[in-house]
């Protein structure tokens, strides 16, 4: 025993020392142990597997083929079916084969045992092959599944609309691309955004459960990813709308995205030959460093700009909101390019009188679109801007048979202007735009108290203004004596801003609701009723203002909704929307009926004359709170006291 261990001992500190010599060599290089055949066959099966279904398929059938011809050879060569019949080996593979993938056929076989016993192994064997191979497909068929509800397949379409990026706008652009779709053969919207196919399929469906025959594919991607853009098959289709993200910094992807769909794999320079883009910018800043990227067939829209020149257009006459989402949305008539109008000959006021279910509101000549021209401007070959109820039926739309009431027309005076009070509640990055486009159409002397929560922060943010006097408060917009103190009967207008950079959405509308309710009660108690406008984030909320007697609510996300659908169908109309909304140009206006007409029953083309008569153009009728877009001219209206007809009119 003492020898024992002490050889064991010595083998022990020899073992020690030769690992100690080893590595005492740092120098040297570890030599890699060979590899034996059987590593490496099993290095090659492994690499095969990895190959994933079609790999596993193939090796089932690698050892099916072989199972089946080693018992077809064992057969035919010892004799076990002992049939003396000598079919041949193929017809023996043949029997094997059916063996091997039935289980029943063993049940017909007649022979020895040795034979039977045979041939139950084999069978045996095959239920197991034939087992693994349905569980390898099935696997593999759940794969794809799942790799096409990931959203990762590349979409074969065109002419279709691709709509980049996700936001709570995307369920009134693609409703409103459904109604534009209807005259339109198996319509497509694409829509690559960062988010989970089945999430986004899900959410459209729910909020947008009509599409009208216009089908939806979403597709999960980064709009930046050139890779992932081509997913949308972008080149090939009709128009591209980028939506700016609900991030804290969207404009920076929006130029990142248009720097992916402006790229050209061969390094040459976009040359305006691919589908129209619309992109949305929501930092005027950013505009610039846009359209340096964009091209001549990218339109770039100005979130904050558009949505505070409509808050400013709505807040200076009652009823202008609803004129605006008539003439943008395309639930009714909106405006289109008609070219074949075979009225080359007549002027623009014989122009108005003509069609009978379409408003004449312009011309494009060789600078643009014009509208409300001088009356007496030759139409000629020019294609003219109207206001109908669908492209389509402008081709086939009747001439009007319906002549004017020369002896009814208006002889109302409009009176001068006079300095007006205004009240602007709350505050957010649009403020300052609204005050600047104000300034543009208040008389000389015109007074505006800013009452916001946060006056700290509004009095260095204040533009410098011509014609208005601005005085900020601070207090509590919710609070009802701060605004019984503030909300007085001699004010010409009210607006009311919702807290969009200071509160989440739900919260900013729910603090703008409140505040309406006080204000509308407070006007009712004061017995006058001086117009009311506010601002909302979510459409939904609007039905909610109603209960406040609101004049007009303003959906900064639905107006923009609008006007990126309208601008993807067809990118003429940035140039008719500029003048809409800007203040130079043809704006709306609703003005005194009695201007136009006298009271009474008259025919729409009477108006229309009348309109025509003072160098403005008539597009639609206030009766009421009831607005009326592109009567048709032989409508006879009972013109009262109140009424307003909705006009096109350079100041």
């Amino acid at each position: 025993m003492a020898r024992t261990a002490q050889e064991l001992r010595k083998r022990t500190t020899k073992a020690v020392a030769t690992r100690s010599a080893a590595q005492a060599k740092p120098g040297q290089a570890q030599r890699r142990p060979a590899s034996g055949i059987g590593e490496r066959m099993r290095y090659a099966f492994d690499n095969s597997m990895s190959r994933g279904t079609p790999a596993l398929v193939a090796w089932l059938g690698v050892i099916s083929l072989v199972l089946v011809v080693v018992f077809a050879v064992i057969t035919q060569l010892t004799g076990l079916r002992g049939d003396g019949a000598d079919e041949g080996f193929w017809k023996e593979l043949f029997y094997s084969l059916n063996h091997a993938l039935d289980a029943g056929f063993v049940g017909g076989d007649t022979g020895s045992w040795q034979f039977l016993l045979t041939m139950l192994v084999l069978t045996i064997a095959g239920l197991f092959i034939v087992s693994a191979l349905i569980g390898v497909i099935a696997a593999g068929i759940d794969e794809k599944l799942a790799e096409l509800r990931r959203g990762r397949s590349v979409v074969i379409e065109a002419d279709h609309t691709v709509i980049l990026g996700w936001s709570d706008s995307i369920y009134t652009i693609i409703s409103e691309l459904t109604i534009a779709n209807e005259s339109r053969t198996k319509p497509v919207v694409v829509v690559l955004a960062p988010r989970d196919k089945v999430e986004m399929e899900d959410d459209i469906r729910a909020k947008v459960p009509d599409l009208r025959g216009t089908r939806v594919i979403c597709r999960s991607g980064s709009p930046m990813d050139i890779d992932d853009l081509r997913l949308s098959s972008h080149a090939t289709a009709r128009s591209v709308i980028l939506l700016a993200p609900e991030s804290e910094d969207p404009d920076s992807e929006v130029i990142k995205a248009l720097l992916a769909l402006t790229h050209r794999t061969d390094g040459s320079v976009d040359d305006g030959s691919g589908p129209r883009i619309v992109a949305e910018i929501r930092n005027p800043s950013n505009l610039e460093a846009a359209r340096l990227v964009g091209t001549d067939r990218t339109v770039l829209l100005d979130i904050r700009d558009t949505v505070a020149k409509l808050l400013v257009q709505t807040s200076r006459q009652s009823g202008a909101a609803a004129v605006y989402v008539e003439l943008f949305d395309y639930d009714g008539d909106e405006i289109y390019f008609y070219e074949d109008h075979g009225l080359d000959a007549s002027t623009y006021a014989q122009a108005q009188l003509t069609l009978e279910q379409a408003s004449v509101i312009g011309i494009v000549d060789a600078a643009g679109p014009l509208l409300n021209p001088p009356p007496e401007t030759v139409v000629g070959a020019r294609p003219l801007i109207v206001v109908a109820e669908d492209d389509d039926a402008l081709a086939g739309t009747p001439r009007s048979s319906v002549r004017p009431d020369l002896d009814a027309l208006g002889t109302a005076v409009e009176v001068e202007p006079e300095p007006t009070q205004a009240l602007l509640v709350g505050w957010n990055e649009r403020a300052p735009i609204v005050l600047r486009e104000l300034d543009k159409y208040a008389p000389a002397g015109s007074t505006l108290t800013v009452l916001t929560t946060y006056g700290d922060e509004v009095a260095h943010q204040l533009p410098a203004l011509a014609n208005l006097a601005v005085t900020v408060e601070a207090g509590p917009t919710t609070d009802r004596a701060t605004l019984d103190r503030h909300v007085t009967a001699d004010l010409d207008q009210v607006m009311v801003l919702c807290y969009s950079e200071h509160l989440e959405q739900q919260a900013a509308d729910a603090k703008t609701l409140v505040t309406l309710l006080h204000v509308r009660d407070i006007l009712g108690k004061l017995g006058v009723s001086t117009p009311v406008v506010s601002e909302m984030l979510d459409d939904r909320n609007r039905v909610l203002a109603q209960v406040a007697h609101v004049d007009d609510v303003v959906v900064s996300g639905e107006i923009i909704s609008l006007l990126v659908t309208q601008l993807s169908e067809d990118q003429r109309l940035e140039a008719v929307f500029d003048q809409l909304l800007g203040d130079e140009g043809a704006e709306v206006y609703l003005r005194p009926a009695d201007l136009y007409v006298r009271p009474g029953q008259v025919s729409w083309a009477t108006v229309v004359a009348g309109a025509s008569r003072r160098g403005e153009t008539a597009i639609g009728f206030k009766s009421g709170q009831d607005v009326t877009v592109n009567p048709a001219k032989s409508v006879v209206l009972d013109v009262g006291a109140g009424d307003r007809v909705v006009v096109l009119a350079d100041s």
